[in-house]
């Protein structure tokens, strides 16, 4: 149970939070019928991500085996052979896709979405370099998406820029380490040939200045400032500019960034700066 309960990768889960992100950000937080569809949403993109996570598990089984750290995993290391993992992934795809039938029918055609480019990503698609990391980065857009359609909340332009442009940004960093790996003789990625430290470092460069820009544009907006009646969300920036410049410290001084839901685990810098965005984000829009 213990290498099942492995399989599954629990510790992903946390990427499902974009769910919320529509009701966060439409500070939707006194309708319980919301909230807890919401939070149905969250369950079903949990089983359905770990079926994602074991499929993918088993079209990496030769590459994982070469990595410092996934030949640890319970397929790569034999404890679990390739049919029992076969057998977990379709029940639990199964399971998702009859769920989200019940609970919400736009809901599931997000859910076959995600689970159709995922599938093709683990296929095929990861093996071309950029394209790679686009779909992870649809990957995110869809989560935000379910979480907007269970909901029936409208998504806005920002919500989906910033989050597209976070996503590219943690898979450019993930990526990094492959390649690092790969000047070590380790080749994790079949993909790997087309990235290289010098694209990879300027292309996160790019996308933290993008990301940063964006987002104080989005505090300055007309239209955000009188959505949430302030004119000092801009002061939330400063989180986000710290983060940022925390990420890329982890990336190019600490050269530990290929796992970025651990790193979430275990910074404790980044946690506090994304409690403190938080905060102070409702802060602003709630006293002023």
């Amino acid at each position: 149970m213990k290498n099942i309960l492995l399989l599954l990768r629990p510790k992903q889960y946390i990427k499902n939070i974009f769910i919320f992100a529509p009701l966060f950000f439409s500070l939707t937080f006194n309708d319980p019928e919301k909230i807890l569809s919401s939070f149905y949403a969250f369950f079903v993109f949990c089983i359905a991500a770990s079926g994602i996570y074991i499929l993918n598990d088993i079209f990496d089984l030769e590459e994982d085996r070469q990595h410092p750290e996934k030949k640890h995993r319970p397929l790569a290391s034999g404890q679990i052979k390739k049919k029992t993992a076969y057998i977990v992934m379709s029940a639990l795809l199964l399971s998702a896709l009859v769920i989200s039938y019940i609970i919400n029918l736009d809901f599931s055609f997000v859910l076959i979405g995600y689970i159709i480019i995922n599938v093709l990503y683990s296929i095929n698609l990861k093996h071309i370099s950029v394209l790679d990391i686009v779909i992870i980065a649809l990957g995110f857009l869809l989560r935000v998406v379910a979480g907007g359609v269970v909901t029936g909340i409208e998504i806005s332009m920002w919500l989906i820029i910033m989050t597209f442009l976070l996503a590219i940004f943690l898979g450019l960093a993930k990526r990094r380490e492959d390649v690092i790996l790969s000047g070590k003789g380790l080749k994790t990625r079949k993909n790997i040939d087309g990235y290289n430290l010098e694209f990879i470092n300027a292309s996160m460069v790019l996308m933290a200045g993008v990301i940063i820009v964006s987002y104080i544009l989005y505090t300055v907006s007309p239209d955000v400032q009188e959505k949430f009646k302030t004119h000092n969300l801009f002061y939330t920036s400063f989180f986000v500019v710290v983060g940022v410049l925390r990420y890329m410290q982890i990336t190019f001084v600490e050269e530990n960034s290929g796992n970025p839901t651990n790193l979430l685990y275990k910074d404790k810098f980044l946690q506090a700066v994304i409690i403190l965005w938080i905060l102070s984000f409702l802060i602003v829009v709630f006293v002023h």
